[in-house]
């Protein structure tokens, strides 16, 4: 593994720190989902759903599931905002705000992550935020388009510096071939390379935390040492704390993967859907009965196995030096302890200028 620790201001270190269990584990909830929560609420229709029920799902899952979580992942428009206000978060859960827009712009063969209109970094510390998630749909190969990516996450990274908040960081490959698609045998043979090398390239931008896909699909290759092999080779190629994402795995199948990650070096997890999925077109009493029981249980045993073979953040980062005038001399650093300097000066907006990016309609 590369022993170079990452160098943490103290608010980024205060973000992670609040997100985490204090043992240094991530055992953070995702419902930051949108269009395919509409789906999974009302496959036959999921344009019809109004807004306020969209919502009324997500608050049932917080209120439900997030007591027991270390933080909680939330977008900004049917979310994160509402959970607040509502009560249903508490007040001792960490609370990671989505950032990017769904979808991509330009080739689907060169995805590009676009942000949020109206959505900010400083208006997520405002809110209360503990930390940023970016989705990044990513190729190392991918040229050009792999470029553009790297252009906005040290865009997006200096945003989070200037206000202090942690950039948890989430790669999604994708097939460069369109003959060997996401989900089919032959782009599964490739994942471990393209999970691993993205991991490798991101990490060394400085992102504070890597949310990354299990580098072995499941459905194609069952043998679990081949699976503790590719999660050895993944710690081994990142510098800075990463948990793995639950995608669309089955429970079953995620808390198997879960422990792997976690015994080669993963410092827990971001879950979603193989937590709560039965629940998005429940109704009412049947929703919460769900979600009091089936889901709380499930979300349990991923903790319990983070936290007995998970590596706490901690023993990966770093936090600068004070002394009795620290509180004069802190301001957001430069420095990612990886040898990459990200400028204060180069902010998102004048990234997005740069880039002529459009907000999708």
């Amino acid at each position: 593994m590369n022993t170079v620790r990452p160098t943490l201001s103290l608010g980024r270190m205060r973000g992670l720190q609040a997100s985490a269990t204090p043992r240094g584990l991530f055992t953070i909830l995702a419902i930051d989902h949108r269009d395919s929560l509409r789906a999974m609420i009302r496959p036959s229709a999921p344009e019809a759903i109004p807004a306020a029920e969209v919502t009324a799902v997500k608050l049932a899952i917080v209120q439900h599931v997030a007591p027991g979580a270390s933080a909680v992942l939330l977008d900004p428009i049917y979310g994160a905002a509402q959970a607040i206000a509502a009560g249903a978060l508490p007040g001792q859960v960490g609370l990671l705000c989505a950032l990017e827009e769904q979808g991509y712009l330009g080739d689907p063969l060169g995805r590009q992550t676009t942000l949020m209109a109206g959505w900010s970094v400083a208006q997520a510390r405002r809110l209360g935020a503990t930390g940023i998630k970016l989705l990044l749909f990513y190729h190392p190969e991918a040229g050009p388009a792999a470029e553009a990516q790297e252009r906005l996450v040290r865009a997006v990274l200096a945003d989070c510096h200037a206000h202090d908040l942690p950039l948890f960081l989430e790669p999604i490959s994708y097939a460069l071939d369109p003959q060997f698609a996401k989900g089919t045998p032959e782009f599964a043979r490739q994942r471990r390379r393209i999970v691993i090398e993205s991991a490798r390239q991101l990490g060394a931008l400085g992102p504070d935390v890597l949310k990354v896909e299990f580098p072995v699909e499941a459905r194609f290759e069952p043998d679990q040492a081949m699976w503790r092999e590719a999660c050895a080779e993944l710690n081994a190629a990142v510098v800075v704390p990463w948990v793995v994402l639950s995608a669309d795995e089955t429970f079953e199948t995620f808390k198997r993967q879960l422990r792997v990650a976690c015994e080669a070096g993963a410092s827990g997890f971001i879950a979603g859907r193989s937590i709560w999925r039965e629940a998005a077109p429940l109704t009412g009493a049947a929703r919460a009965a769900f979600l009091m029981t089936t889901a709380r249980q499930r979300f349990r045993e991923l903790v319990d196995i983070a936290q007995t073979y998970g590596q706490p953040w901690t023993e990966r980062a770093s936090v600068i030096a004070v002394d009795e005038r620290g509180h004069s001399k802190h301001q957001p650093i430069e420095n990612t302890g990886t040898g990459v300097v990200v400028p204060e000066t180069v902010a998102a907006a004048e990234y997005l200028r740069a880039e002529r990016w459009r907000p999708r309609c």
